[in-house]
């Protein structure tokens, strides 16, 4: 039993402390290696889909072709989002962040779904797929509110990447760009316990709702030590804005001490497994665009990067050029990564809820003791 009076040793930022176990994805950071229940992220990128990734994380297996059409099935019934909260976005100052409209506006998707509070494994299950259709619709719908635009009613018959960039272009992608961005969710679905999943257990380890872990997971997701790497990785290459001049200012930056962005990784010391696919994407974007300076500079970046400090590039270095040449506003960045990340925070949603032991760890308090109270008249 505690006696409040002895000392732990605490972990700064919680580094190296293993706070869950989890089936639901592990990061192999010596030997870059991501797996989502025991499939390597590659594999993945390589034969799967977004829509089959969701069922793998929700269900610990990969679906057989009637369950995959089943969920499919279920995701696109749920693409609209409620006209209330449509009405209620419009509302919205057309300054306000992407990321607290986001944040904002799922909370309020709770009003209209009686399956919101439940923490059963069945009604769970419907409130992610609700949550995990809608996310993308809120997310697009903005950008068109903030812009003046018509909001574009989602299309049942398009997949989750396809239906993301046909509302928020307005027109239907081609195969090859759609099933690239499918990968793109595909690679941020998860990655174990970082700020935001982590977040979303601990809400729902008090057996709080669905929409309440999610909306926390946003808020924590909205946080700049988080989310919105890869929006300051495409800043960092407007700014230098041509290829011959990434070596003076790296160069520049790295005396003035100034982080490089998108390169190295608080778990990864060798390249991040997700790199490996974004690179090649932002390749095949710079060709198919004929912009390719972008993808120039990033390389140049990267080499001179792993050549003066033996770094890699992230998940965020290469999906910046990638999503710029989709032409997707750099705000948009990481309502994109949420669009992703809903299916792992909520895998690991129902994951906490189906073995659920309240969290609530210790502090080691390093304040004063024995400290006696003095009348406000005599301080």
């Amino acid at each position: 039993m505690s006696t409040g009076t002895e000392s732990t040793a605490a972990s700064e930022g919680l580094r190296g402390v293993v706070a869950a176990q989890s089936a639901i994805g592990d990061v192999d950071g010596e030997k870059g290696i991501l797996i989502y229940q025991g499939y390597n992220i590659h594999d993945l990128a390589e034969h799967s889909t977004f829509e089959e990734v969701i069922f793998l994380l929700w269900n610990g297996r990969l679906p057989k072709v009637d369950e995959l059409e089943d969920l499919k099935e279920r995701l696109r019934r749920n693409y609209e989002a409620p006209a209330e909260v449509i009405a209620l976005m419009k509302q919205f100052p057309k300054t306000a962040d992407p990321m607290d409209v986001l944040r904002t506006a799922v909370s309020s998707l709770d009003f209209y779904d009686e399956n919101g509070h439940g923490t059963d494994r069945e009604h769970a299950v419907k409130a992610a797929v609700r949550l995990t259709g809608q996310i993308g619709t809120i997310a697009s719908a903005w950008d068109r509110i903030r812009n003046g635009k018509d909001v574009i009613k989602p299309d049942p018959s398009l997949s989750i990447a396809e239906n993301f960039l046909y509302m928020l272009r307005g027109e239907r992608p081609d195969e090859h760009e759609a099933h690239m961005f499918d990968v793109c969710l595909i690679l941020h679905a998860d990655h174990e316990l970082n700020a935001s999943t982590f977040t979303t257990r601990v809400v729902s380890g008090t057996l709080a709702g669905m929409y309440g872990a999610v909306t926390a997971g946003i808020a924590a997701l909205a946080g700049p030590l988080h989310g919105g790497a890869n929006t300051n990785v495409m800043k960092m290459l407007i700014e230098i804005g041509d290829p011959d001049k990434v070596d003076a200012w790296v160069d520049k930056a790295l005396a003035e001490k100034r982080k490089i962005m998108g390169i190295g990784h608080a778990v990864y010391k060798t390249e991040d497994p997700r790199a490996t696919w974004l690179r090649r994407y932002s390749k095949e974007m710079a060709d198919k665009t004929g912009e390719t300076k972008w993808y120039e500079m990033s390389e140049k970046i990267e080499k001179i990067m792993h050549d003066k400090k033996g770094m890699y590039p992230n998940v965020d270095f290469y999906s910046a050029s990638t999503y710029y040449l989709m032409g997707i506003p750099l705000d948009l960045y990481t309502p994109i990564f949420a669009v992703s990340r809903i299916s792992g925070w909520t895998g690991h949603i129902l994951e906490q809820y189906g073995n659920n032991k309240l969290i609530r760890p210790r502090a080691e308090y390093i304040g004063k003791r024995d400290q006696k109270y003095v009348p406000i008249n005599e301080r």
